[in-house]
């Protein structure tokens, strides 16, 4: 039998207002550096004073927490399923992540196998996604769209051989694409 290693009685989380304490600073000058913030003019020895305060601390922020104050998370939700996954498939989630990502998005890819498509869309829209973008093979319904984007999603993009009312669409057919493939 195997034996968890003992852990830490408490671990202290660091806090914002630990970073403003080590950096000498208030917690709305250590918000607005860390969300880089530009409408307030904050000093670059300030920002670089913050900056290491909070790597020393190894304080991050919390994703909920930021989600709550704005209103909306900065999260693009990727379902995700049994989806056949050859290199230019790879390849375009990989540059569409890496895109999402320069923009501050936060990429997450859910599995929702097992679900009808009303439950995935219902389980998505509880994360509270900005948007989501649904691979073939993933079936999403205009009722489920409509779930989304009541739930605060501003994009629905399907990609996929048919549109769904209510969702951006990429309709991206692979039969088509493999006869223009073979034809050329």
């Amino acid at each position: 039998m195997s034996q968890l290693p003992k852990q830490p009685a408490e671990v202290s989380v660091p806090t914002s207002a630990d970073v403003a304490r080590l950096a000498g600073v208030s917690r709305a000058t250590v918000s607005y550096v860390l969300n880089n913030n530009a409408t307030v003019r904050i000093s670059e020895p300030t920002r670089r004073r913050v900056r290491e305060a909070a790597l020393q601390l190894g304080y991050v922020p919390h994703a909920a927490a930021r989600s709550l104050r704005a209103g909306h998370s900065r999260m693009v939700l990727l379902p995700s399923g049994h989806i056949p996954a050859g290199p230019l498939h790879q390849y375009f989630f990989e540059e569409l992540q890496s895109g999402l990502r320069r923009l501050d998005y936060t990429v997450v890819q859910y599995g929702s196998v097992g679900l009808t498509a009303d439950e995935a869309a219902t389980a998505w829209a509880e994360l509270r996604p900005v948007a989501v973008v649904v691979p073939p093979g993933i079936a999403l319904t205009p009722h489920g769209t409509g779930i989304l984007t009541r739930s605060g999603a501003k994009a629905v993009i399907t990609l996929g051989p048919c549109p769904v009312a209510g969702a951006h669409g990429l309709v991206m057919d692979q039969r088509q694409v493999g006869a223009s493939a073979v034809e050329h």
